[in-house]
């Protein structure tokens, strides 16, 4: 998301910036009596004074820049997965998380009879929560959660981590 509101926003900035200038060369214009530069005072001046906003066009674009206003809201209030976890036993150091779901998903990989593991990491307040995924022996689980609480030590992680491990049996197909 960090992408898309830099790039609206160096569209607004540029959007603002043009009509700025605009308006200013078109207010020096104005001030030495120079014939306009790109608009036509008499019929914008009319069309501005004319218009009301029950006009079906004004109206439409009420309803239109209410809704784009609505999803932009609705789109910054949601809560966005954090790029980066913080390390609480070193003050000031983060680890990315894409990163760190990585290892914990090589370290359940690393136990026999694992494989396919996934990890999901989400940070809740000073704590994560890591839930880990894998296609083996559900007998295996002690082991896997041996491994990825060594893992989450040598992260740093903090004590209280909530883990919730998965294990599903390998489907046969005949």
């Amino acid at each position: 998301m960090r992408v898309v509101n830099r790039l609206a926003s160096l569209l607004l900035a540029v959007i603002l910036l043009g009509g700025g200038l605009l308006l200013a060369a078109e207010a020096a214009a104005v001030a030495l009596d120079l014939p306009s530069l790109l608009i036509d005072r008499a019929s914008w001046f009319n069309t501005l004074t004319s218009t009301t906003v029950g006009d079906p066009i004004i109206f439409a674009i009420a309803i239109a820049v209410g809704v784009v206003g609505l999803l932009i809201l609705l789109t910054q209030l949601r809560p966005w997965t954090p790029q980066r976890l913080e390390v609480p036993l070193a003050d000031g150091w983060h680890l990315h998380r894409r990163s760190v779901e990585k290892r914990l998903a090589g370290a359940a990989d690393r136990v026999p009879g694992v494989r396919d593991a996934r990890a999901r990491v989400r940070r809740h307040g000073s704590s994560w929560s890591s839930r880990i995924r894998a296609v083996g022996d559900p007998a295996t689980r002690p082991q896997v959660e041996r491994a990825i609480r060594q893992e989450l030590d040598r992260l740093a992680a903090p004590p209280a981590a909530r883990l919730d491990i998965q294990l599903a049996r390998q489907r046969r197909t005949t």
